[in-house]
């Protein structure tokens, strides 16, 4: 906001990429109040090892518990990590990058393409060339951010993250990017969304498929048009026209990847807010990256009493811990981390890794990478 506030600017171009950059760059356009387009770096390509593909970070956190575990040694993770970074762009999956570049497109802020276009294809340079020369336009138009991103377009934005499984992040990027505008955004309307929003993309960490295959099934534009139905088509975007007529020529080309609202991967959306006795003011969890078998679950309570001793004791040998029980981090919230670190998908103890366990039920009030998955309830309030 400063930058843009100190410069003699009519008009701004928001260029980020990975996890916090865009939110941060569209709260300080937001409340500058010139015409702003973003333009995101763009997913990776897909990563590959041995025939199999892959996708950071997800992965990287999998062949990680796998060195932890013993299972592989130090000379094949280092193998696999350069087969899974091979192009220019953030996280290939659908992490907290590429949930809030996807989001830009639903909120209006973006051109279509802006989501899932691969950083390493041509076709980003050409989106980019396209928003230079139509951010000359809309500042000739004088249309500001507070009139594309109103009330309707952020829960345009909320539909498509719950129909994609994106990141718990975006559970607090978009109420601070609407706070900025003068707009309260409460938990319970992402919760209420998500129950009315089936999940519909086929997207790692909850599913099978990366951005680059997102891509070539029809991107975001594509999930938009199948989720017409449940978002305000009127809603105007940067490129002039509103998102019902962004979406004419969107096609799906790939329905193992995005599924009909006939037809969802399953009947609600990927997030849900969750409230008791632990979490008063509320807590999310992204169920559709979850273990089904752990989403009713009894158990014993192994408590870290924050980030220090979670550090000092997850792969202690001596640690009192079974599978069936349930790991519990306190103070990494916004006052006890400080500043809410993502650490919310804490460790599996190194004994039950050698043990074969990869997922436990784990409780905090920190956040995680949109990359990570397991059964994970993250953000407990009112800390």
């Amino acid at each position: 906001e400063e930058m843009i506030r100190a410069q003699p600017m009519d008009s701004v171009v928001l260029m980020g990429g990975c996890d916090k950059t865009l939110p941060a760059l569209l709260m300080g356009a937001a409340s500058a109040g010139i015409p702003a387009i973003v333009v995101a770096a763009g997913p990776m390509l897909t990563g590959s090892y041995q025939g199999e593909r892959l996708g950071a970070c997800t992965d990287c956190r999998r062949f990680s518990d796998e060195l932890r575990a013993g299972t592989i040694d130090e000379t094949e993770y280092r193998a696999i990590e350069n087969g899974v970074v091979r192009s220019r762009g953030q996280c290939m999956v659908m992490g907290t990058a590429s949930t809030m570049n996807s989001i830009m497109e639903a909120l209006g802020i973006a051109f279509p393409g802006n989501g899932a276009t691969p950083a390493a294809d041509t076709r980003r340079l050409q989106l980019a060339e396209k928003v230079g020369r139509r951010i000359v336009t809309l500042a000739q138009e004088g249309v500001r951010p507070s009139q594309i991103i109103t009330r309707e377009a952020i829960e345009n934005a909320i539909t498509l993250l719950c129909a994609v499984g994106g990141s718990t992040n975006a559970v607090v990027h978009l109420p601070a990017i609407a706070g900025r505008l003068g707009i309260d955004l409460p938990l319970d309307r992402f919760d209420e969304i998500s129950r009315r929003t089936p999940l519909i993309a086929n997207m790692r960490p909850s599913g099978n498929y990366q951005m680059e295959d997102l891509f070539y099934a029809g991107g975001i534009p594509a999930i938009l048009k199948e989720l017409l139905p449940l978002l305000h088509g009127d809603a105007l975007t940067v490129t002039g026209k509103t998102m019902a007529e962004n979406l004419t020529a969107a096609q799906v080309h790939n329905r193992e990847i995005i599924r009909p609202l006939s037809d969802p991967l399953q009947p609600e959306g990927g997030l849900t807010i969750l409230r008791g006795n632990l979490a008063p003011d509320g807590a999310v969890i992204k169920h559709a990256a979850a273990t089904p078998a752990l989403l009713q679950h009894r158990g014993r309570a192994v408590v870290f009493n924050g980030i220090a001793d979670l550090k000092a004791r997850v792969n202690s040998s001596d640690l009192d811990v079974t599978a069936d029980d349930i790991l519990v981090l306190q103070n990494a919230g916004p006052v006890g981390g400080p500043g809410m670190p993502e650490v919310g998908n804490l460790p599996i103890p190194e004994k039950l890794l050698k043990q074969g366990v990869r997922d436990m039920v784990r409780i905090s009030d920190a956040r995680m990478s949109g990359t990570a998955y397991g059964t994970i309830v993250l953000h407990v309030a009112p800390e």
